[in-house]
């Protein structure tokens, strides 16, 4: 079955500004909003699974939040760059005083796909205890390329939301973190696996490929095989799927005379001009150009 926020909420004062904009991934969804907060505005909210409130962006004058979560009361800065990791069933209540507008993320985590894809047990403390407004540069970063995927028009393909949503998850509860001078194994794939992995890729560059599905052909857990992967190759899975789309795109504007437009649609492209974006990036030049130097 599909993973679906479990969520439920009742607020007062608090208008949503632009359409939700919303990716789904193995195992997370990311939700960012935009909305203005009236003084005196009000929530209350309960979610079946764990997740992560991040504050992207804060417009107006400074307004403090009255948070309130298993009893406790504290006042915590509406300012960017701040966040709250909310344990599942935990309940949590708002009051703000003064006028605001804020842009923020919201990560749901489905704690059994993510144990599934890790590899690792997280029937434990670290999806249960709290952290209410703290700051982790690292995770801030990580939370923002995560909401361009979600809002921005040159969105990536699914291999690469994978990867940043796993790692911030991974980041988040400190997952796989040696003790000091503790001897760690270098993450590899056999020779057989990496040929199985790229021949895969190869013959279905055109279309998403989920990192489950290569994970699949090793027999590796999904965060073990991008860090084997990686440390085979050089470059992360969605790198290498992205190269192998884009020398097709090649094969086809060097092998045939199908409009450019039509090149996309069958590779994988949402347009034209994510095609020209990710072809430039590339090989710095656009198909067009690209394929009168070559002949067409």
């Amino acid at each position: 079955m599909t993973f679906q926020p479990r969520m439920t909420s009742s607020v007062e004062g608090i208008t949503l500004l632009d359409d939700l904009h919303w990716r789904r991934w193995n195992g997370i969804i990311a939700d960012v909003w935009h909305v203005a907060c009236a003084a005196g505005a009000r929530g209350h909210y309960v979610s079946r699974d764990a997740r992560l409130f991040v504050v992207l962006e804060r417009e107006g004058a400074r307004s403090d939040v009255q948070l309130s979560a298993d009893g406790s009361t504290r006042t915590v800065q509406r300012a960017p760059h701040r966040m709250s990791f909310v344990p599942a069933d935990m309940p949590v209540w708002s009051h703000i005083d003064e006028p605001v507008r804020v842009r923020h993320l919201d990560l749901h985590f489905h704690a059994p796909t993510l144990s599934e894809r890790l590899g690792e047990d997280l029937a434990d403390d670290r999806l249960t205890t709290p952290r209410l407004d703290f700051i982790d540069p690292r995770l801030f970063s990580l939370a923002q390329l995560i909401a361009d995927e979600c809002t921005g028009p040159d969105r990536h393909h699914d291999l690469y939301g994978d990867g940043l949503t796993l790692a911030l998850f991974i980041d988040l509860l400190r997952l796989g973190r040696a003790a000091p001078g503790a001897q760690v194994a270098r993450a590899t794939l056999s020779p057989r696996q990496l040929r199985r992995v790229t021949d895969f890729i190869e013959a279905n560059c055109s279309r998403n490929i989920r990192l489950h599905e290569l994970a699949e052909l090793t027999g590796l857990s999904q965060s073990y095989f991008s860090h084997a992967f990686k440390a085979a190759t050089g470059v992360p899975p969605y790198q290498w799927h992205m190269k192998a789309r884009l020398r097709n795109v090649q094969a086809l504007l060097a092998d045939s005379d199908l409009p450019i437009t039509e090149i996309a649609s069958t590779s994988g492209f949402t347009d034209q001009a994510h095609l020209t974006r990710s072809f430039r990036r590339l090989t710095g030049a656009t198909p067009a150009a690209w394929r009168r130097a070559h002949g067409r």
